[in-house]
């Protein structure tokens, strides 16, 4: 066989069959000096799929598995994703006002974890992820979101700028968290559709989705400290729009 447990596939042949069967895939590992004409059509098949690919020191395969991995390795995801251009026309189609959230550089698994419960509880549509720089969804993320992220839909993209153009196209305000902002949160109309962004612990929302914000807002400290834990943050913000919206779970 060339699965070992439920979380890992490997070999030439067992990858590329499960890429192509759609199971969901969180990332692609490739032994240093992989040649990629050995697996034609599949690397664009992991690009359709927004699957990041990484090459990799055979050391780190040898402790993966002892088997016979022919230089590639599938990581398994904990969790299905979900087309961004299905989630979105399909909640307009519902009559609903969507409230998305997009993850911009969350690596600590457990602050992944912590804003999905959050983004779950309080009823938002889904979590954006970007393909590359975020926390794996594995068993510790699941764990610590409490199941969210097995019912909240998460929609991994290639690139999150895109993303946030796509969402502007279809009338959905772009919202970015920053600590710097002049906006104080609670004085930004979320009775609309929206999507926030919340940016790493370290760098904070990228310039880029900054800039094609429409707007950049904060949240308002009393104490010393200036600033809020990122999932600490992400809870009040999306309970902003549970107070605007009235809306209860």
């Amino acid at each position: 066989m060339a699965k070992s447990g439920p979380k890992l596939i490997y070999g030439i042949h067992p990858v590329k069959e499960a890429v192509m069967a759609g199971i969901p895939v969180e990332k692609v590992l490739l032994r240093k000096g992989f040649r990629l004409g050995q697996v034609p059509g599949l690397i664009q098949q992991l690009r359709q799929q927004n699957v990041p690919v990484q090459f990799v020191p055979v050391e780190k395969f040898s402790r993966l598995t002892g088997g016979n991995h022919q230089g590639i390795i599938a990581l398994l995801s904990e969790t299905e994703y979900t087309e961004l251009d299905r989630l979105v026309p399909r909640l307009f189609e519902e009559g609903r006002l969507p409230a998305l959230a997009m993850l911009d550089g969350i690596t600590d698994v457990r602050n992944f974890g912590a804003i999905a419960r959050s983004a779950e509880c309080a009823g938002l549509d889904g979590l954006i992820v970007p393909a590359k720089g975020t926390a794996q969804i594995n068993a510790e993320a699941i764990r610590t979101s409490s199941g969210a992220l097995h019912s909240l839909p998460v929609c991994r993209v290639g690139n999150l700028n895109d993303a946030a153009g796509y969402m502007h196209e279809c009338g959905i305000q772009i919202i970015a968290a920053s600590e710097k902002a002049s906006d104080v949160i609670w004085e930004v109309d979320l009775r609309q559709p929206v999507a926030i962004v919340m940016g790493s612990e370290d760098t904070g929302v990228s310039a880029g989705l900054l800039k094609i914000s429409d707007r950049i807002v904060r949240i308002p400290v009393a104490g010393k400290i200036q600033s809020l834990n990122v999932s600490a943050a992400a809870s009040v913000i999306f309970y902003e729009i549970v107070r605007q919206r009235g809306r209860e779970r």
